[in-house]
């Protein structure tokens, strides 16, 4: 009997993760995918190009749900979400990371009685300021499968009193690495459209609310960036979010070579010939160390703790980095079978 797996997405992240275990879910017999876009990254750059570039099926349902506050956003995501699960009624409900998204796709499938997995459970910034954090707490209290990427994720889900369900399946962002550079060398005229060259430029993202809702933070990061600009040009892919708040608050980015946001192959291209990583981001932090980029984190935490410790990431506001060492609980790029191989064997019934 064929399982039935509804996958809920809808910012950058997730489509990347989601391709990986997408891929990894047709090649396993006994579950079948649909998939359900909200629409919460609209933009096609941050949107379709990665369905294309990345071989996503297209998904069978989009939302177009975008804009408006948390609780809007998420409310309207709800009332989609749930006719549709009624109608497909799956066997497994999927959610990705730490967005509105996940939020809302947990909470409908947990009300309908449906088995929720959450890909990337147990990561904690233990900054309840953060709306991303309080995501991953209410996810991971309402899942049943709880997917962690490092050792630490599955620590910080027994301190809360979450042993059931919990799986250390490595990092499926390592796997959508690995197949994204291949393609890349070949599909992506990045460095020669920008006229970079390898090692001599910087890859920079800003989009935390904790950084594009405050102007001090906002010119904080910015002018942190020039700083940074004096050593090697910094390319900077702008978020909407950002480029919205920075027209607001009378923030220019002079001095840094801004960009239209890009496309996963072309992301990952720049990122690979990088001499240097400056985010907010949590999965780009983890992207710089797959590629070996030492990375600075815009934030005063961080959920990918392992990445400080072995000395590939910094705080910005902290001390230098600590030596470097291989990071092994992400896994060999297998995390995507070990997840479908999960939701195949697991029977659980809420």
């Amino acid at each position: 009997m064929t399982k039935k797996i509804i996958s809920v997405v809808g910012a950058r992240p997730q489509f990347i993760k989601a391709a990986a275990v997408s891929r990894a879910i047709g090649e396993t017999d006994g579950l079948s995918e649909a998939m359900i876009h909200t629409g919460q990254h609209f933009d096609a750059n941050m949107s379709d190009v990665f369905f294309e570039e990345l071989g996503i099926p297209k998904p069978r349902h989009h939302l177009d749900i975008n804009g408006g506050g948390h609780g809007y956003m998420t409310g309207r995501m709800l009332m989609a979400i749930e006719p549709i699960l009624i109608a497909e009624k799956p066997d497994w409900v999927v959610v990705y990371g730490d967005t509105n998204s996940t939020l809302a796709g947990s909470l409908a499938a947990s009300k309908l009685h449906i088995p929720v997995a959450h890909v990337e459970a147990g990561l904690r910034s233990f900054n309840r300021r953060m709306p991303e954090e309080i995501n991953r707490l209410v996810t991971d209290h309402l899942s049943t499968l709880h997917l962690c990427p490092t050792a630490g994720a599955t620590a910080n889900l027994a301190a809360e009193g979450v042993v059931k369900g919990v799986h250390h399946v490595g990092d499926v962002m390592y796997d959508a690495t690995l197949f994204a550079i291949g393609k890349a060398k070949t599909g992506s005229n990045i460095l020669s459209d920008l006229a970079l060259k390898p090692t001599r430029y910087a890859v920079a993202t800003v989009h935390r609310a904790e950084n594009t809702d405050d102007p001090k933070n906002l010119g904080a990061v910015v002018q942190f960036l020039r700083t940074q600009a004096r050593k090697h040009q910094v390319v900077l892919p702008l978020h909407p979010r950002t480029r919205q708040a920075a027209s607001r608050m009378g923030v220019d980015f002079d001095g840094l070579q801004v960009i239209e946001p890009v496309g996963y192959l072309d992301m990952v291209k720049l990122l690979h010939h990088a001499a240097e990583v400056y985010t907010d981001s949590g999965g780009l932090q983890k992207e710089a160390y797959f590629h070996r980029v030492p990375c600075t984190t815009l934030r005063d935490e961080t959920e990918w703790t392992e990445t400080i410790t072995n000395g590939w990431n910094r705080l910005w506001k902290g001390p230098e980095r600590a030596d470097q060492r291989e990071i092994t609980e992400y896994g060999e790029g297998r995390a995507a079978f070990e997840i479908a191989n999960l939701l195949k064997a697991s029977n659980h019934v809420m």
